[in-house]
């Protein structure tokens, strides 16, 4: 299995090809910070809550180097995130082998960097996961390579949410995002709330009644 630490919950029942929710943290969080929405999610999905490898000074861990004060050309680092985005997919493969997950249903959930990274692993790699919750983030286009086969994408679904007022990732950056899935003809939801750098009680329950969909 890969050198990621995570944290697992695992279905209530026995299924022989369980849903997996793989959780990607942001910058300075760690891998408990998502994963307490885990109790109140389907009890039947395999929870997967991944720690990023790169620690930082004050206790929490990075998937790649960010430069809060430079322009969005500049703000991530981008050989580590290219580096960051390959170890999570090689990651997902290693949780397909050794749990063969529903691969049409399973998701991959990431706040802020980890929805950043969620993207470019999606949109590069759509075979390996098709569908993303995305909350606080955007895409990447410098760490999204052009997959196998783009009619791959077809079968991407994406919830994305954004704050109005986030004072880290600028609301603009997400709006792009959006252009970007519909240029591209991706199913997805996008959505906005009056909140900053955060998830609002609203975006939990939608996100939730996406999900649903999914699951059914």
């Amino acid at each position: 299995m890969s050198d990621l630490y995570y944290l697992t919950k695992l279905p209530k029942n026995s299924i022989e090809n369980p849903i997996l929710l793989l959780m990607l943290h942001g910058y300075g969080s760690n891998e408990d910070d998502l994963f307490s929405f885990a109790s109140e999610l389907d009890e039947n999905l395999l929870i997967i809550s991944a720690r990023a490898p790169l620690a930082l000074d004050f206790g929490g861990f990075a998937w790649y180097s960010i430069h809060f004060t430079a322009g969005q050309d500049k703000f991530s680092d981008i050989p580590e995130a290219i580096q960051a985005r390959d170890q999570i997919s090689e990651f997902i493969d290693q949780l397909d082998a050794k749990y063969h997950f529903d691969k049409d249903k399973s998701m991959l959930m990431g706040f802020s960097q980890g929805a950043i990274l969620s993207y470019a692993v999606a949109l590069s790699y759509p075979d390996i996961i098709k569908n993303v919750i995305a909350m606080s983030g955007y895409a990447l286009p410098e760490i999204i390579q052009d997959p196998k086969n783009k009619s791959d994408y077809k079968s991407l679904r994406f919830f994305c949410s954004h704050g109005t007022v986030d004072p880290v990732i600028p609301i603009e950056w997400a709006r792009k995002s959006d252009a970007f899935l519909t240029q591209n003809q991706i199913r997805h939801e996008y959505h906005e709330y009056p909140v900053g750098h955060g998830v609002a009680p609203r975006n939990v329950s939608d996100m939730k009644d996406w999900m649903r969909e999914i699951i059914k």
